[in-house]
């Protein structure tokens, strides 16, 4: 380390100079024998020296300005003392962000630099502060969201709760196929739980297991509320044009009245990359999704339309422009999937053989989805095909000509036990008419 220290000091990069004016903020940056942020990203620097400092320092940032941290991250023990390097299907570090520009030609915003993919086929760009997952994703979060106690009552409150989830069955494929992880789903009152069990239905068929919010989820409820709706006016004014909310967002407060809590026991259980179903919810769906227990990776990527002329023709460009990124939810975050979300991207919970066991969970996570059920997308108001199975809203992901448009499809093909009606499957027995009139029932306020 002496050795280390001593060497010639080398010229600053832009690099370097852009780590110089990120440094840690003061109730962090000298947390261990008072050192600094540079004695520490210089400690980093000797330990790892094949990753970049601008990585370096987000990874300190988000450990807490902790080494030891950092180099579990990047190394993490095998619990015999000795370490590893992580594999590439395990957490990993973020590519900096600044090695996407030329120094001192642009800037992060800068038309040409959005031109820029920040990510390429076959890799994943993994992503820690809340300032570049905001950049670059329809996401925000919020680290240490509630405190250090609420958040361990919830958690021990829902791990009782947690052996008595189901996996939930569903067609893929004319396959009928369970879930890789156990869920259960809430409401806030026992009026709406006999209305969730007589009245919505889902995959076909009225769900049996709908419970009413626990007494720590009831406490925290608010809580997400008033967040939620924070991050949502953040969203307007940064990346919304005009500083307005997207075409056929709902106008009124976000209100979470309903949510799904899943479990996922170790590294194994897991959910595939899709889209939360809009039904219920309506057009540019708002979500907060509040993790509780082992820290997992959630991955997005943007939807591509094939027809799309800029990506025709090559699968290298569009898997390019989809990309692949990773967020990282630790214990007690709580991430914001904006309105653009379930229409312009889909989501995934990524499997991994590596996880770092939770004091209280252990193996497990405890994912809480908050979510707004609008009154104007009731079943009464849910168009039904001829077949008699309830359709779904659907909108068009990846046709360039409708991309964004909304419709009402037949279920019945992804709908157990009902095979023999699987040509009804394509048809769309709503049009996008329809739904427009729906949303200016809910515009001039006559529904919510």
């Amino acid at each position: 380390m002496e050795a280390f220290l001593s060497k010639k000091k080398p010229r600053r990069s832009a690099v370097t100079q852009d780590i110089r004016s990120r440094s840690l903020p003061k109730d962090l940056d000298s947390n261990e024998e008072g050192t600094s942020t540079d004695f520490k990203l210089a400690t980093l620097a000797s330990l790892h020296p094949n990753v970049d400092q601008a990585a370096l320092l987000d990874l300190l940032i988000s450990a807490e300005g902790s080494v030891d941290a950092v180099t579990e991250i990047l190394f993490p023990s095998r619990g015999d003392g000795s370490s590893r390097k992580r594999s590439a299907t395990g957490t990993g570090y973020q590519s900096s962000l600044a090695a996407f520009r030329r120094p001192g030609s642009e800037t992060p915003d800068s038309p040409s630099a959005k031109r820029r993919a920040l990510t390429r086929k076959g890799q994943t760009l993994h992503l820690y502060t809340p300032e570049n997952i905001a950049a670059h994703t329809p996401c925000s979060i919020i680290h240490n969201f509630l405190p250090t106690q609420q958040a361990d009552n919830l958690l021990k409150e829902l791990l009782e709760e947690a052996p008595t989830f189901e996996s939930q069955t569903f067609k893929l494929f004319d396959n009928v196929v369970q879930s890789p992880h156990t869920a259960c789903f809430y409401v806030d009152s026992l009026e709406e739980q006999k209305r969730q069990k007589t009245e919505y239905l889902y995959n076909g068929s009225f769900l049996e297991d709908i419970r009413q919010i626990t007494p720590q989820m009831r406490a925290v409820s608010a809580t997400v509320q008033t967040a939620v709706n924070e991050e949502i006016a953040k969203r307007i004014k940064s990346h919304y044009p005009d500083g307005k909310k997207l075409k056929y967002q709902s106008p009124h407060e976000w209100i979470p009245n309903a949510g799904f809590v899943n479990c996922y026991k170790g590294g194994a259980e897991s959910v595939g990359y899709h889209s939360d179903q809009l039904t219920y919810l309506g057009p540019r769906a708002v979500i907060g999704s509040l993790s509780l227990g082992v820290a997992r990776e959630f991955r997005v990527r943007k939807i591509v339309a094939r027809d799309d002329e800029e990506h025709a023709g090559s699968k290298d460009r569009r898997a390019d422009a989809e990309g692949q990124v990773a967020i990282h939810l630790p214990h007690n975050s709580l991430l914001v999937m904006h309105a653009e979300m379930q229409e312009e991207w889909k989501h995934s919970i990524h499997p991994t053989p590596v996880i770092d066991p939770h004091p209280i969970a252990r193996n497990k996570r405890i994912n809480v989805t908050y979510r707004y059920y609008r009154e104007s997308f009731h079943p009464r108001y849910t168009p039904r095909c001829k077949c008699g199975v309830a359709t779904v809203l659907r909108c068009v992901q990846r046709k360039k000509e409708n991309k964004g448009r909304y419709m009402w499809m037949c279920h019945t093909g992804n709908t157990p036990g009902k095979e023999g009606q699987a040509d009804c499957r394509h048809r769309i027995i709503a049009s996008v008419a329809d739904i427009f009139a729906q949303l200016l029932l809910l515009s001039v306020g006559r529904i919510r």
